[in-house]
C-alpha cells in the first residue's frame, strides 16, 4: 500500500501515482492543468463545521481526528469512497492533494491513517 501525501500548490512529483485532491473547495490559483488531478473527491472533505471549528489548532487535532473519523463512519457514500480508495493503493500509488499550508494537522492526514489502518471497515 503506497499512499503519499502533497500539498497541492507543490510541484508534481516524477514518482507519479494517482492524484485525487480531497478538498470540497477548489485551491485557490491552481488551474487544471496545473493540478493534474485524476480525480477530486470533494465529498470525502469534512463539513463546513467541522473544518471551521478546528481551524488548524494543533492543540484540536485529536479531537477534530476523532470527529472527522465519526464524520467519515456515519456516511455511507464516505465509507464507500475510503474502501475503493484503499483497494486502488493496494495495486498503485495514491497521493492525496490537499491546499492547507499545514502539512502536519489537516484532513488528509487523518484519511491516509484512516485508509492504512483500515480500522473502519
Amino acid at each position: 500500500m503506497s499512499i503519499v501525501l502533497k500539498r497541492v500548490y507543490e510541484e508534481e512529483s516524477e514518482i507519479g501515482g494517482y492524484r485525487i485532491l480531497v478538498d470540497r473547495v477548489w485551491p485557490r490559483g491552481i488551474s487544471k492543468q496545473r493540478a493534474n488531478l485524476d480525480k477530486w473527491l470533494k465529498e470525502l472533505a469534512l463539513s463546513t463545521s467541522l473544518r471551521k471549528w478546528f481551524n488548524h489548532d494543533p492543540d484540536k487535532f485529536n479531537a477534530f481526528s476523532q470527529a472527522y473519523k465519526e464524520e467519515l463512519e456515519q456516511n455511507e457514500q464516505q465509507r464507500s469512497m475510503l474502501q475503493d480508495l484503499r483497494e486502488l493503493s493496494k495495486n498503485r500509488s495514491v497521493v492525496l492533494l490537499y491546499g492547507s499550508k499545514d502539512k502536519q494537522y489537516n484532513h488528509a492526514v487523518v484519511l491516509k491513517d484512516l485508509l492504512e489502518k483500515g480500522s473502519w471497515l
